[in-house]
């Protein structure tokens, strides 16, 4: 169950994605900092994140306690309405833990669209047939983008 009104994420099984579209009370300039930059993201997605400016091809590393490191790199962009990140969430399948295996990861893009009253911001993850266990990993995925974007919201409708 979500902390907010926003509905859950759904996952698409035959299509091997989740999805979940949010609202968020606050101008699209600051959601877009808020899933771009480090120093924000790591106030509601990891604990700790270290990201090169945003650029595609640009790299980085997302620090969640309690698992490996996970590496990241920017996929597309389309300033400020749309940023994809390819992760490699399935690191004990990588032959580097440093760098972002194609053969072994999924993306994530974010797309925002301005609205009376803020943003709707709408998540998508594919490519979770790369991954060893699909099935448990969408499931996986699809509560962490329950928790994660309820903590977005939180983060950005507080003032922080």
């Amino acid at each position: 169950m979500t902390m907010t009104a926003n509905p859950s994420t759904v996952v698409d099984p035959g299509g091997y994605s989740v999805r979940r579209t949010i609202s968020i009370a606050a101008p699209l300039e600051r959601v877009w900092a808020a899933i771009t930059q480090a120093e924000h993201i790591a106030r509601w997605f990891p604990q700790r994140a270290e990201l090169e400016p945003v650029a595609v091809g640009a790299g980085g590393v997302l620090h969640f306690d309690g698992y490996d490191d996970l590496p990241i790199a920017v996929e597309e962009l389309d300033e400020p309405r749309m940023i994809a990140y390819r992760w490699s969430n399935s690191v004990g399948e990588s032959a580097d833990p440093t760098r972002v295996d194609p053969e072994h990861s999924t993306v994530f893009r974010f797309t925002l669209q301005p609205v009376d009253g803020g943003t709707e911001l709408t998540v998508v993850e594919t490519g979770f047939d790369t991954l060893s266990d699909p099935t448990a990993s969408m499931e996986d995925h699809r509560s962490g983008w329950d928790s994660e974007l309820d903590e977005l919201v939180a983060y950005l409708e507080g003032g922080s």
